[in-house]
């Protein structure tokens, strides 16, 4: 498949808005290189973003990240994940890649998506 029309500006609402305060944010939790926030336009009933406060583009392309910036975050990630599921009895993790990814920094969503289906409660 071909490309016909020209790549979107690269954008980072995490360094620009959310990191520098430029956006306020509603912290759930944070560590000295991990900040997780209650989405500021949620599409789920909970939905959590969580983002190294150091700049790394994603979980495939860290940039000048390092291994253990990526295993800060997944134990955030991890922590904030189970807190969703002790609450709601359910949680789902989703970070994107390549051209699904809006904001090219490295984030992730933990998310409770609403009524669980009969039988799996």
């Amino acid at each position: 498949m071909t490309r016909t029309t020209a790549p979107a500006a690269v954008s980072d609402f995490y360094c620009n808005e959310a990191l520098n305060g430029r956006t306020p944010v509603k912290v759930v939790e944070e560590t000295d290189t991990v900040l997780a926030f209650e989405h500021t336009k949620p599409s789920y009933p909970v939905h959590i973003v969580v983002v190294p406060k150091r700049h790394i583009p994603s979980l495939v392309e860290l940039g000048d990240g390092t291994d253990e910036d990526l295993a800060d975050v997944v134990r955030v990630v991890r922590k904030v994940a189970a807190k969703v599921r002790e609450e709601y009895g359910a949680a789902c993790v989703v970070t994107n890649e390549g051209a699904y990814q809006e904001s090219k920094h490295m984030h992730w969503h933990v998310l409770f998506r609403g009524d669980l289906p009969e039988g799996l409660a």
